[in-house]
């Protein structure tokens, strides 16, 4: 399999049900990443295929997982009630892919709009789960309320994060994302992808590069 193509596997590990696409490397990863995606997709979104390709042409092994809440309905936004089991299934996602090495790699977790924002409540709740957080598209609040604000678990993020940002986003301006984003006390990089929406639209805008650009330059490079 050439780097930057994925090969999908479906089964129960440790009790959870995982349904994932992995793109391995060309030789050993130099990192692993876990991406989920967006209220309204699967781990097919997109941005996730796009990102995920990119990553893995540059030496890191990336898996795009299918949440739990989009394994029991293959329709419909995720339930707040449900937003616990989404958190645990990245987890364990997180976990299964660490196992998959003799060594220790470093983790990169993250996603795209609501996988993105359970994915950095998740670092919030246990720092140990990742060495990093890429958050593409986060939804810093609801369009035309920006008021409402979901940040109040920014102060427990405690490792490097990079933020992937269209300019036309309605979830967040980048001015916003970077004065909210002072409240992570670790590295925060904010990338912002002009003219894109909320979906980063990643066949015409050059999103994949500039990630993969961003996470070789806070994670991989910093490595070497």
């Amino acid at each position: 399999m050439a780097a930057g193509e994925s090969a999908e596997w479906s089964g129960e590990w440790e009790g959870q049900r995982i349904d994932v696409a992995v793109h391995e490397p060309d030789g050993n990863p130099t990192a692993v990443v876990v991406l989920a995606h967006g209220a309204g997709s699967d781990r097919n979104a997109p941005v996730l295929v796009a990102v995920a390709t990119a990553l893995a042409e540059r030496g890191l092994r990336v898996v795009r997982m299918t949440l739990p809440f989009r394994q029991q309905r293959p329709t419909g936004p995720p339930n707040r009630a449900g937003a616990a089991a989404d958190r645990a299934g990245i987890a364990a996602v997180v976990e299964w892919a660490g196992m998959r090495d003799r060594r220790r790699p470093t983790v990169i977790v993250g996603g795209h709009s609501y996988g993105g924002r359970q994915a950095s409540m998740l670092v919030a709740e246990n720092p140990s789960v990742a060495d990093g957080l890429l958050l593409l598209s986060y939804p810093l609040h609801p369009p035309r309320k920006p008021e409402v604000l979901r940040v109040d678990h920014f102060p427990a993020i405690a490792v490097p994060t990079v933020v992937v940002h269209g300019s036309k986003d309605p979830f967040a301006t980048s001015e916003e994302l970077v004065r909210e984003m002072r409240t992570i006390p670790a590295s925060v990089r904010v990338v912002t992808v002009e003219g894109a929406g909320h979906d980063l639209a990643p066949t015409r805008k050059p999103t994949a590069t500039l990630t993969a650009d961003a996470v070789e330059g806070e994670w991989v490079r910093r490595e070497a």
